[in-house]
């Protein structure tokens, strides 16, 4: 605690915002595979389960698109603390007997996980931007850095943890516990967390949601497609191909799904450096169409090996971890875009706009995973992959070229 006192306010604020942000993103990734897992338990088809997220997504995306317009008016504290209040009261609907677990009521808490989901990380993000001075962009930078990849590799880490907790404690022990934890942190950010952080003094006007930015309109449409290409097979596909197919029980599928995520966050972190950034290089649209480009054949390979009989588990499980590996550096190079457009256009809101389009794909990701895997199996799923993450290649050959010099790296 003396060590916390001799902080700065700001580190004071950022550690907390962090802290906030790794508790929710425990719970989010614990959450779905518990959801995935208990409910195929219990007969659920593919398609049934996706419906379960249908409200999570479609929610996400209205609560990225006026995300920045409430926190602009509310404060970020306060967004950031209606999440954290959200995510236990739906843990908490999840606890009911088990005969009230319809596909209606876990639906509803799912709609209430997804808007607590969104407010909590356009909160932590924009948050970290307002307690770092302008001057100090390679600070802002490296603390970014920070939270992005270690809440990618916390979400993983969740993953793993709904597996373990399900085998454990059974779906209303886990969730009874997850929620009894945020709560306690939820309690605590009620009181710590800076009053009025990120209100703005000018009210934004309900239309500022909308991006007005060409750039960011066609970053934002291939964020959509880059998206969906990954849910298609992530979300209910891969864990339940996993669980019929190869017969694994809990531990290995939630074992198997975080150390893809956490290998993903550890290579977000590290993609500037594969870009070109350390160097100097700073990337543009022709960077975002190479590295789309690179990762939409992977899909169609692995498809091709399964279907011409190869080992399954050395083609899938392979396959997908190097999939991970450009989708991370795909996913990175995007979120630099979208901070270099929205800085160049000083619009702000654009980014809300934008993570509005990445829910979106989600959404469809989602719900193609569970119709496509119940219709035609796990290869239509990978197919569908390559041609979405295709689509996102070709929407970036229109993206803005920079020069080299336009920017330096902090």
């Amino acid at each position: 605690m003396k060590a916390l006192s001799s902080l700065s306010p700001e580190v004071r604020q950022y550690l907390l915002v962090t802290g906030n942000y790794w508790a929710f993103t425990l719970t989010d990734g614990a959450l779905r595979m518990l959801v995935v897992l208990h409910f195929h338990t219990l007969g659920y088809t593919p398609l049934q389960i996706a419906a379960l997220f249908l409200f999570y997504e479609i929610f996400g995306v209205i609560t990225n698109l006026v995300g920045g317009y409430l926190g602009a008016r509310l404060g970020l504290n306060r967004t950031m603390n209606i999440g954290l209040g959200l995510q236990v009261l739906a843990l908490l609907m999840l606890t009911v007997p088990a005969a009230w677990l319809t596909i209606p009521w876990v639906m509803g808490a799912q709609a209430l996980s997804g808007i607590a989901k969104d407010l909590n990380k356009m909160s932590a993000k924009s948050s970290i931007k307002l307690l770092v001075p302008d001057s100090q962009q390679g600070m802002l930078y490296k603390w970014v850095a920070i939270l992005t990849g270690s809440k990618n590799a916390l979400k993983g880490v969740g993953f793993f943890l709904g597996g373990a907790l399900l085998a454990l404690l059974g779906f209303t022990g886990a969730v009874l516990a997850m929620a009894s934890v945020l709560a306690l942190i939820w309690i605590a950010s009620l009181f710590l967390l800076k009053k009025d952080l990120g209100k703005a003094k000018a009210k934004p006007k309900f239309r500022d949601m909308l991006s007005k930015s060409r750039a960011i309109n066609i970053l934002s449409a291939a964020r959509l497609f880059l998206f969906g290409a990954r849910d298609v097979w992530f979300v209910v596909a891969l864990p339940v191909y996993l669980s019929t197919v190869f017969g694994w029980d809990f531990w290995l599928v939630g074992g198997f799904l975080a150390a893809w995520i956490i290998g993903y966050g550890i290579v977000q972190s590290f993609a500037p450096n594969i870009t070109g950034k350390k160097s100097g290089h700073v990337p543009d649209g022709r960077a975002a169409f190479a590295w789309a480009l690179a990762l939409a054949g992977l899909p169609a390979l692995i498809a091709l090996g399964l279907g011409a009989g190869w080992p399954a588990q050395a083609v899938l499980l392979g396959g997908l971890m190097l999939f991970g590996v450009l989708f991370a550096v795909n996913s990175s190079l995007h979120s630099y875009l979208i901070v270099s457009y929205a800085k160049e256009d000083g619009v702000s809101l654009d980014v809300g706009f934008y993570y509005m389009s990445n829910a979106m794909g989600r959404l469809i990701g989602t719900l193609l995973s569970g119709w496509v895997f119940q219709a035609y199996g796990l290869v239509a799923c990978l197919w569908i992959s390559s041609i979405f993450v295709l689509a996102a290649a070709l929407i970036s050959i229109a993206l803005p070229k920079h020069g080299d010099a336009t920017q330096q790296p902090d």
